[in-house]
């Protein structure tokens, strides 16, 4: 059973039951009510025939009884009233109307209700105390209209109940198609993300509980969306990575095969036996290189990192002045201009992250050129800026430059000895140091490096 249906018959049971006892109870306390009120008339109209047969049986000392029947003929103009009986020592002295039930009594004063026929009566006893013995005297009311108006009120009462039941489902059935709504809303959408539809999304505009729970769904759809799409991104990303290292692997090892091939199966002379070795020398430094840089890679990630505060300016001019000659001989004036500042990190790898910076912007200069680190604390970071003015990148360079094996210009990055590792390892780096790198670049215009980490206060 759905709980759509579940809720409607709760709440027509729930209908029913209130209605149903609340009307039962209210009929029961009507009736009360109105079977005290008729008694309490009956009890007013017996005290005023008692109070009369006494008065007169007082006055007729001759206690012939006519004088008592008289009144009790003239007083007997009660609607309901049935019947009179007046006895003496089980001798009748008046009766009219119905027979009185058999009651034994021993007080002066005794009413009870009894049923006759399709009647309810109500009979009272009474004792009148006489100088002989005292008279009894027995009225029977018909209180048949008060049962008459309780079976009314329970019949009537019962087609307003079926009515209202009908009513009452149809609201209910409204109201729980309403509330449900969003729950089926959640559901399909469920489906449809299983479905693989990772656009579908619930858009609850309700504000109680159930639109939380549409929130909150959404809101693990997004997340789960942007997750597969990570993945998604990773896997490419490993796929790309796959094949861009099979391919570096491919060229020097299959220089290195043939000339190894061209020493074996044939005699060169001196000249081309060198030309041989230093290629394959040289392919074989690029293929080192290659393993160093996967290699540190991988233990950047599997190792434990110690950060230890750091006088940042100290670092970077420490490097830079060990650069600039090998920089100079290349024709670039390496200049360093940073402002001191404290920053957590681990030396080791920061100082590979500026060292690949700095070469970075090295290959992009083909003919000489600058190159200028900067320095500077900004809003609690500290803020360093790589900038040369070489060939520079395209916009769309810029999405991929920190990929593995990417490289802007293939050719030249072989040629001068790189392997598209290096802004990878920088990316790398600054993640987990909880930093930024960004890149700004125009063709022909140079490119500016921006490392951002957090700056400590001493």
């Amino acid at each position: 059973m759905r709980f759509r249906q579940k809720m409607l018959l709760v709440m027509v049971w729930l209908l029913t039951l209130s209605y149903g006892v609340g009307g039962l109870l209210l009929i029961r306390q009507n009736f009360r009510s109105s079977l005290e009120q008729v008694q309490d008339n009956c009890a007013g109209s017996y005290e005023m025939l008692l109070q009369s047969v006494q008065l007169v049986n007082f006055v007729d000392i001759q206690q012939d009884f006519s004088s008592i029947s008289t009144v009790l003929e003239r007083m007997n103009t009660a609607n309901n009233l049935v019947g009179i009986s007046l006895t003496k020592g089980g001798h009748v002295l008046y009766e009219v109307g119905e027979e009185k039930a058999d009651y034994d009594t021993e007080s002066e004063f005794e009413s009870f209700l009894y049923a006759r026929d399709t009647r309810h009566i109500y009979q009272i006893n009474g004792i009148i105390k006489t100088n002989d013995q005292p008279l009894e005297l027995v009225v029977l009311y018909d209180i048949t209209p008060v049962y008459i108006a309780r079976n009314d009120q329970v019949r009537v009462y019962h087609q307003v109940l079926i009515v209202l039941i009908l009513i009452g489902g149809i609201a209910a059935w409204v109201t729980s198609y309403y509330i449900t709504k969003p729950l089926y809303k959640v559901s399909s959408t469920a489906r449809a993300l299983a479905s693989g539809h990772l656009e579908s999304r619930v858009n609850s505009k309700a504000q109680d509980e159930i639109g939380q729970l549409g929130s909150d769904f959404d809101h693990m759809a997004e997340r789960l969306e942007e997750n597969i799409n990570e993945l998604k991104m990773s896997m490419e990303q490993q796929d790309r990575f796959m094949g861009s290292f099979a391919h570096e692997l491919k060229t020097p090892m299959t220089s290195i095969i043939g000339y190894a091939d061209l020493l074996r199966s044939q005699a060169l002379n001196a000249d081309e036996t060198q030309e041989a070795a230093n290629y394959i020398f040289s392919e074989g430094k690029r293929l080192e290189s290659l393993s160093l840089k996967l290699l540190d890679l991988l233990m950047m990630k599997k190792q434990d990192i110690k950060f230890v505060p750091t006088d940042m300016k100290s670092m970077i001019e420490n490097l830079t002045v060990h650069l600039k000659p090998v920089y100079k001989k290349k024709g670039i004036e390496l200049q360093c201009r940073v402002d001191p500042a404290i920053c957590m990190v681990e030396p080791d790898l920061f100082s590979s992250l500026i060292t690949n910076l700095l070469d970075n912007a090295r290959k992009a200069l083909d003919n000489g050129g600058n190159i200028m680190i900067m320095g500077e604390s900004v809003n609690g970071n500290y803020r360093i800026r790589v900038i040369d003015n070489g060939r520079g990148m395209p916009e769309e360079a810029l999405k991929h430059i920190t990929e593995a094996f990417y490289r802007v210009d293939k050719s030249r990055s072989r040629a001068q000895g790189g392997v598209g590792l290096g802004l990878n390892l920088c990316k790398e780096i600054i993640g987990l140091h909880n930093g930024t790198i960004s890149f700004a670049s125009r063709e022909g215009n140079g490119t500016c490096v921006t490392v951002t980490i957090k700056e400590i206060t001493v």
